[in-house]
């Protein structure tokens, strides 16, 4: 054996050496990826449910918010025709009410003036 056959020698078993002590990162590189692939498909497996449940439950909502809609408009409409009844039965009734109540008023002012002169008579 020449010294460049030692040389040698050194040289690979020195490779061997950084080979094995690069090999142990790269395997736990590889069990850390094994690691995240298992990860990401537990969390797609759930995820999926999640997914479609949450779907289910906005369509459902938007259904509740579509007849919320509707009944929202029907009040609309009611409160506009009871605010037009009311107008009408305010100027349909109201006129006369006004009338009768000036004429009671008038009533009751024409007895308390008729009144007085009565109670004068009686006492003289």
């Amino acid at each position: 054996m020449s010294g460049g056959d030692i040389a040698g020698l050194i040289a690979a078993a020195v490779f061997a050496v950084l080979v094995g002590v690069l090999a142990v990162p790269l395997v736990k590189l590889g069990r850390v990826f094994d690691e995240t692939t298992a990860a990401i498909r537990e969390l797609s497996r759930n995820v999926t449910p999640l997914l479609e449940e949450t779907t289910t439950t906005i369509q459902e909502t938007n259904k509740q918010l579509a007849r919320l809609d509707t009944i929202t408009g029907n009040v609309a409409d009611v409160t506009g025709n009871v605010s037009a009844l009311v107008a009408l039965v305010a100027a349909t009734v109201g006129g006369p009410l006004v009338k009768l109540a000036g004429f009671s008023a008038g009533v009751r002012a024409a007895f308390l003036a008729a009144r007085p002169s009565r109670a004068r008579r009686g006492r003289g």
